[in-house]
């Protein structure tokens, strides 16, 4: 059951491998009290504000470092640059020096200049840069409706992004609040349509995920009378059996025997 099954940095490296523009580039994600980090090289500048946009949409990430995330080049339209003569051509095919005279126009062979290519190459540059663009403020706005809701602040939502489609993930209280979250990704300009397929509705997710470790961003679970790890990792994972990751996680060396008050961190 996701929020629970995977780590704030697995969900990032997911969304990010889910881009057909960054999926290749091998981008290392990690994540401490909220900030994930971003490292790995990719083509352009506009790569790594792209990697930034998704990685804001993740749910529990408070910020994103990307100084560790270089850029091979820059996406500034190259130049064309006068045609070079080829080895071994004629001197009248040479540039002019200062002591000869220019030599004439009609009898400088003419070297096809290939600008179609270099101007095509400028335009892709700037509609990548548009693009990357409009991710970041369609994300950032659906982002910001859903957190500024007060039914569905304190919901684990993932904000993804398809082109000029919003992808929601996770965890909500109701059929009411999936409605809502939907309704709310709607309403933002630009969005053309919304996926909630992987919007689950788990009641009292909220009183799952209020509490957490300050220092490492965890999941707190405070042991009630009655409790056992297996009924607490149904709780969270939908799966008594990953009991033992909890157990292993809380350095548990017996799994039976939990007492009431006891903290508990749910990893991932």
């Amino acid at each position: 059951m996701w929020p629970f099954g995977k780590s704030t940095a697995d969900r990032v490296k997911e969304a990010i491998a889910a881009q057909p523009r960054l999926k290749d580039a091998g981008i290392q994600v990690s994540e401490q009290r909220g900030t994930v980090k971003l490292v790995g090289m990719v083509p352009t500048a506009a790569h790594v504000a792209l990697a930034r946009a998704i990685a804001e949409g993740i749910s529990g990430v408070r910020s994103v470092e990307v100084s560790g995330l270089i850029a091979q080049q820059s996406t500034t339209p190259v130049k064309a640059s006068a045609p070079q003569p080829a080895p071994g051509a004629p001197a009248s095919a040479q540039a002019p020096s200062a002591e000869a005279p220019a030599a004439r126009i009609q009898d400088i062979p003419a070297t096809p200049v290939q600008m179609p290519d270099i101007v095509q190459q400028g335009a892709g540059d700037v509609e990548f840069d548009a693009e990357v663009e409009d991710h970041s403020r369609i994300a950032k706005a659906v982002h910001q409706a859903i957190r500024g809701n007060a039914e569905l602040k304190d919901d684990p939502i993932d904000v993804l992004q398809s082109g000029k489609s919003v992808i929601l993930r996770g965890v909500v209280d109701s059929d009411h609040e999936k409605r809502l979250a939907e309704k709310l990704a709607r309403e933002v300009d630009g969005v053309s349509g919304v996926d909630a397929a992987g919007l689950r509705v788990a009641q009292g997710v909220k009183e799952l995920v209020k509490d957490k470790d300050e220092d490492t961003g965890d999941t707190v679970y405070t042991v009630k009378a009655g409790d056992s790890l297996s009924a607490i990792a149904q709780k969270y994972y939908g799966d008594p059996m990953e009991y033992k990751k909890i157990a292993h996680y809380n350095n548990i060396s017996n799994p039976d025997l939990i007492h009431p008050g006891q903290k508990i961190r749910i990893p991932g």
